[in-house]
């Protein structure tokens, strides 16, 4: 069952085991069952039916009897055992698809422990020692974009990407033949009611776990929420006083976080077209926001020097602080973790119960001259493939670099190097981790303080090979 896969409360099934059971007709005047009103749903009626036999009426009062006697602990063991079964049937029909041979029991356990894992933020696959170098000429180019790529993001199946840029324009791409299967471009400022795009940079997006919405923000204060599959736009939220700089969905649901240059993150329901909250308390702009399945999100507050965990039931935050620069982006690994990196070339990684890094890497991309003066390559996308132990980097700096996260998320071992020209302005890989996309500009997502003229506005598809598939379900001595 998809709840329970996406680490949600299991709901009990629905179907004829969780109907409400009828109760049996109290006899007439000469013994004999009353007739009922109607029939249950699944009784099969015939021409016979109403000449019922002793010994059948008997057997049908007393299995009536015995389910009005079920208490709640039997009714919870009945529920969960069906669960069970349907999970059972539903792996089966996975394993019999993929050819698998592994016994069915393995793949529920396999299953619900991944579930647990994942909850309690321990589930984490190793797969960074196996990562290849790729081969430079796999590496795909795809050009659409007349200004900087300033976001991106890949639909839950790994089919399509979608990419947005600092001429306000949007475009969906397939991943296989590397089409553009939809653009909306940007129009003119105080057009938007009118025209169907932005008309300002946008700077951030996000999309559903199911698929379904997409949203985007850009610097004129504007969230605008898409149908993913026709890019047709159904709605536009407003309230930020700012430039909107992080958009994340809550994993399972279509709760929408929201972050601005304004200091604040509002919660919206998009489903319902409705917004929900206002919090406060990041003193400088935010810079980005991430979120999974719980019910809080991550931001980088810019020059206030701190990362957040915003725990939205309780109106809550948690404030962590380590970088020196201003830190312009942040990404969670897993539930417990999560990886920032700042202006001052470091690299950040955080257990969500400590206010400090539980790892530090200064001048994760080394250093350049400027001007002059020697001053480290700025960190300005980071991505990580969600619950395993493999990041990415980008900055200016010529390359996006690889990074494996060891001893419990308290190591930081640099993997590899893949060339890439031009600002590295958002990263993100595929659900499978086959590939990585990166989203390239001549210029930074926020502002213009250099230009890197041989550079292409473009996102480049980067496949990841591996020597073999290995993984564990949980990492030693994680935090």
């Amino acid at each position: 069952m998809a709840a329970a896969a996406g680490g949600r409360r299991a709901k009990a099934p629905r179907g004829a085991a969780a109907r409400r059971r009828p109760r049996p007709a109290a006899p007439g005047a000469d013994g004999r069952p009353r007739a009922t009103a109607g029939r249950p749903a699944d009784e099969e009626v015939s021409s016979d039916s109403e000449t019922e036999s002793p010994l059948l009426g008997r057997r049908r009062r007393e299995a009536a009897e015995e389910e009005v006697d079920e208490t709640p602990q039997e009714k919870k063991l009945r529920l969960a055992k069906q669960y069970l079964e349907e999970l059972r049937q539903l792996e089966e029909e996975r394993a019999e698809e993929e050819e698998e041979e592994l016994e069915p029991s393995d793949l529920i356990g396999d299953r619900l422990k991944e579930d647990v894992l994942e909850q309690k933020g321990r589930l984490q696959r190793l797969v960074a020692k196996d990562v290849q170098p790729p081969d430079p000429a796999r590496i795909r180019v795809l050009r659409g974009h007349q200004l900087p790529v300033t976001c991106l993001v890949i639909s839950p199946d790994d089919r399509f990407i979608f990419s947005a840029s600092k001429d306000g324009s949007l475009i969906k791409w397939e991943v296989d033949s590397g089409k553009r299967l939809c653009v909306v471009p940007g129009g003119k400022k105080g057009t938007e009611e009118r025209h169907m795009g932005h008309a300002s940079h946008v700077l951030c997006m996000a999309i559903s776990s199911d698929g379904k919405y997409l949203a985007t923000g850009d610097r004129n204060k504007l969230i605008m929420i898409w149908d993913a599959a026709t890019c047709k736009r159904l709605h536009i939220f407003t309230g930020h006083r700012d430039a909107v700089s992080g958009l994340s969905f809550r994993k399972g649901t279509h709760q929408l976080y929201s972050a601005s240059h304004d200091r604040c993150v509002k919660v919206w329901d998009v489903g319902e077209n409705a917004y929900v909250e206002t919090l406060f308390g990041h003193q400088d702009v935010i810079t980005g926001l991430d979120s999974l399945s719980r019910e809080c999100c991550v931001t980088a507050g810019g020059r206030d020097g701190t990362v957040r965990l915003w725990k939205i039931p309780e109106e809550s935050q948690l404030v962590f602080s380590g970088h020196q620069g201003s830190i312009d982006c942040i990404q969670l690994i897993n539930e417990e973790h999560m990886v920032s990196g700042a202006d001052d070339g470091s690299l950040a990684l955080w257990g969500l119960t400590k206010k400090k890094p539980l790892v530090l890497a200064r001048q994760a991309h080394g250093e350049q001259d400027a001007l002059g003066l020697q001053q480290p390559y700025w960190i300005s996308a980071v991505a990580a493939l969600r619950n395993s132990d493999l990041l990415a980097t980008g900055s200016h700096s010529g390359s996006v670099k690889l990074w494996k996260c060891g001893e419990g998320f308290r190591k930081l071992e640099h993997l590899l190097d893949i060339p890439l020209v031009g600002f590295v302005n958002s990263l993100k890989f595929s659900a499978a981790g086959d590939f990585l996309v990166a989203g390239i500009g001549q210029e930074h997502r926020l502002g213009r303080w250099w230009r890197i003229k041989e550079a292409k506005n473009s996102i480049c598809i980067i496949p990841l090979k591996q020597k073999t598939t290995a993984s564990s379900p949980e990492s030693p001595g994680s935090s």
